[in-house]
């Protein structure tokens, strides 16, 4: 049985709310939704032991951090280097998204920086893993509630 046939609109609904603020009580939660805290508290645990709730994560304002630029670079990766490359990205502080993907380019990663120099220093030492293109990211238009 699946995990999507393992949750209901209930716990469909908590995880819109979840992922807009994880840091809602529970309290606030089940308002929301009319549900107890215990009852959000139950579910939320039944998602989390199921694996359909994985982590809680923080987004970062990175310009607040000192950096200024964020970008996106796709990684066309010569023969044999995949694993190598991999290897580097793990250590990279700057890689805050990394995917394998598929189409001409193998990786795609989303990297924050604190100026051009930097962005150059990182093209830099990807390039020897494989051909790089980069686009900057001008703005975010996620909603933010």
């Amino acid at each position: 049985m699946s995990n999507e046939s393992m949750i209901d609109d209930l716990d469909r609904n908590i995880i819109v709310n979840l992922q807009k603020n994880s840091r809602i009580s529970f309290a606030d939660l089940g308002r929301r939704i009319n549900l107890s805290p215990s009852a959000v508290r139950e579910r939320i645990q039944k998602m989390e032991d199921a694996g359909v709730i994985k982590n809680y994560d923080i987004k970062l304002d990175y310009k607040a951090l000192g950096y200024t630029i964020e970008a996106f670079v796709l990684v066309k990766v010569f023969h044999g280097n995949l694993k190598a490359l991999f290897s580097l990205i793990n250590k990279l502080v700057e890689v805050k998204e990394a995917y394998r993907i598929t189409g001409n380019q193998n990786v795609h990663l989303k990297v924050v920086l604190k100026d051009q120099l930097h962005l150059q220093n990182l093209i830099d030492q990807l390039m020897q893993y494989g051909d790089t293109t980069t686009f900057l990211i001008l703005s975010d238009i996620t909603p933010i509630e």
